[in-house]
């Protein structure tokens, strides 16, 4: 069968290595990125999770790279060690048709001294977090400015981080013909600025996902705030994934539902940013070796931690930031295998959803009880329950009494009045209809 991505003319060491591991078809990204990069354009590229960006930049990097030339030529920037070691992997990956060419990775975490004899074998490839590239430059023992490409990976996330002060340092030790490569799940304002000054107008490509992918099942359950625990813990024990993923908002939300499921003798993975460099590792490798069935997550898993076979998500708390939430959803459903996303809401996250499916998602209605998800009415037929009710509301407003002198109290008193005649409204419509019938 011939490989689709023999349109980029590669060569066939590269397409040994394609085939190596097992790309047939480029995805939509990858067409419309890999042409710029190498032909030394700048790229800002805006896409989701999952999209296959990753080898988008790392293949017409890898097949640039000139082994001869004793100096670092490309340098990749991710916003977490996590994301730096999974690029490392890929890269290393693609290296086993390529074993002239070197590669390191520096994440931090560890000690400078043995990055800086890394360093000293001179990568053609660098790797790494932003603060360790940086003290790695400032030591001398990282000499970047003769690199002819630069990858920004997860750019929003490392302005989320507060990486943007190392990125600027860094780039402005790099030469002025470097190209910039710049991959984002969405451009806030200091992206923006910051691409201005470094690239000025360029075309941002931008991948559009489908937002409801056939492969995942969207279930919206609703909740009391005070039931959230007791709900994620029946689902949890009833359902088994393959591997599951549980999202809170913040550390401090994560910690206590994992301490809530693990009091209930649940044995979950805990997973977030607020981990020591060691916790994190041994984790990561529990969590990799299948010892949980589910995680409990930070939004940092989702940008900076790429996990194979997700099948379930659970979304303890709905992300404020609705990019996050198709980061999360994006977990499951990939390629051929299907998923399962479940998002619980309150009352008071009525608008939250509302946004999601104002971006294109449409959820099915369910409840969880007895161990099975049920269909239940939408939140749109409740909604219009509430809209009759107001429509009584506007026709009995008239008979509330108003006095022109405002007293204290005076709201209590008049919702008790309103109260009291859609009772009464209330009775005399029954009646009316069973008279009828």
């Amino acid at each position: 069968m011939s490989n689709a991505f023999k349109r980029f003319n590669f060569d066939d060491k590269m397409m040994e290595a394609i085939d190596e591991i097992k790309f047939t078809h480029p995805t939509l990204i990858q067409e419309r990125v890999i042409p710029k990069i190498l032909k030394g354009d700048n790229v800002v590229a805006q896409s989701e999770t999952g999209s296959g960006k990753s080898h988008a930049f790392l293949l017409p990097i890898v097949y640039k790279v000139d082994a001869e030339k004793d100096h670092p030529q490309a340098v990749i920037l991710a916003p977490t060690r996590e994301l730096a070691k999974q690029l490392h992997k890929m890269t290393m990956d693609l290296l086993k048709s390529y074993p002239e060419i070197r590669t390191a990775a520096f994440i931090g975490g560890t000690d400078l001294s043995k990055d800086e004899q890394k360093a000293g074998r001179t990568p053609h490839i660098v790797i790494g977090t932003p603060t360790r590239v940086k003290d790695l430059m400032q030591s001398g023992a990282l000499d970047l400015h003769l690199a002819d490409r630069v990858v920004i990976d997860e750019a929003d996330l490392m302005i989320d981080l507060g990486f943007l002060e190392q990125i600027d340092e860094i780039a402005r030790a790099l030469s002025d013909d470097v190209s910039l490569l710049v991959f984002s799940a969405t451009i806030p304002g200091a992206l923006r600025i910051f691409l201005k000054k470094y690239i000025g107008e360029v075309e941002t490509i931008i991948i559009d996902t489908p937002k409801n992918k056939t492969s995942i099942h969207y279930s919206l359950v609703p909740v009391r705030g005070e039931e959230k625990q007791n709900k994620v813990l029946d689902i949890v024990q009833h359902v088994t994934p393959y591997i599951g993923l549980i999202f809170a908002n913040s550390r401090e939300r994560a910690d206590a539902l994992f301490d809530h499921l693990n009091s209930a003798g649940v044995y979950v993975g805990l997973f977030h940013g607020g981990l020591k460099p060691r916790e994190r590792a041994k984790e990561i490798k529990k969590i990799r070796a299948l010892e949980y069935e589910w995680v409990v997550a930070s939004d940092l898993a989702a940008r900076g931690l790429d996990i194979d076979g997700a099948s379930h998500v659970i979304n303890y708390d709905i992300p404020k930031e609705i990019e996050f939430f198709t980061h999360r959803v994006g977990r499951v459903g990939r390629g051929e295998y299907e998923g399962t996303a479940i998002t619980l809401y309150t009352p008071d996250e009525e608008h939250l959803i509302n946004l999601i499916e104002n971006k294109g998602y449409a959820f099915n209605h369910e409840d969880f009880k007895h161990g099975e998800f049920i269909k239940i009415k939408s939140r749109t037929q409740r909604a219009s329950r509430k809209k009759k009710e107001t429509g009584l509301e506007s026709k009995l407003s008239h008979r509330v009494k108003r006095t022109g002198k405002v007293k204290p109290g005076y709201k209590k008193k008049m919702k008790a009045e309103m109260d009291t005649l859609k009772r009464e409204e209330r009775r005399k419509y029954s009646m009316k209809n069973k008279k009828k019938r």
